[in-house]
């Protein structure tokens, strides 16, 4: 089983730009960079071998150090394509192996090791797994080859009916596709507070305590 992290450089200006308006782009970067943190521990506690899609350069990103420690073991490819759907697939066949590929975003830090392995348990064998977030989209893809994602480069993103699209192209590839639990993504003030409440430590509950004072 591997895990496939698709992220941002958390760099002040270039992430988290909907909660920068409101909280600052400096802070916006602080809090990426923590729900990154604790995604890519996530990640590592579930699974033998890690890869980062990454858009960006970690070269001035908030918590360098931090970030490249965390990182030692993984294997990090730049992001390639126009869209983020066709970024998602190519990240997908640059990641790709024997076995399930599970995919995360940076967005939901209240993941847990136990979240990603129940998911990765459920794909496999034309089976592909997609966790839905309240807003329409979803926040993990599992599927059993590369192949099953070649379809999302035809997805638009970011949309409230992101979720059913995506299954639908799953399900043209010739996957049975199986719903994970409901996650909630981090894009506002409401959500950061509801996720901060939700954790009991880690780097974003500590993050979002600081620069929401």
């Amino acid at each position: 089983m591997r895990a496939l992290v698709v992220a941002k450089a958390p760099v002040a200006g270039r992430v988290k730009t909907r909660l920068g308006a409101v909280i600052g782009m400096d802070a916006a970067a602080r809090v990426a960079a923590a729900s990154l943190l604790d995604t890519l521990a996530a990640c590592r506690a579930a699974f033998d071998e890690w890869h980062l899609a990454l858009d960006g350069d970690l070269r001035g990103a908030d918590e360098e150090d931090a970030l490249r420690d965390q990182l030692g073991g993984w294997v990090v490819h730049p992001q390639r394509g126009t869209t983020f759907g066709e970024r998602l697939a190519r990240a997908h066949a640059d990641a790709a192996g024997p076995g399930p590929t599970v995919q995360v975003g940076m967005d939901t830090p209240q993941l847990t090791a136990a979240d990603l392995r129940e998911v990765a348990a459920s794909s496999g064998r034309g089976n592909a797994v997609l966790g839905p977030a309240p807003d329409g989209g979803w926040w993990v893809l599992a599927v059993p080859d590369p192949t099953a994602a070649a379809g999302l480069a035809g997805v638009p993103m970011s949309r409230p009916d992101t979720y059913a699209r995506t299954r639908d192209a799953l399900a043209a590839a010739g996957q049975t596709v199986r719903a994970a639990r409901v996650l909630r993504d981090v894009d506002t003030v409401a959500d950061a507070d509801a996720v901060a409440d939700e954790l009991g430590g880690g780097h974003f509950r500590r993050a979002w305590q600081a620069v929401s004072r």
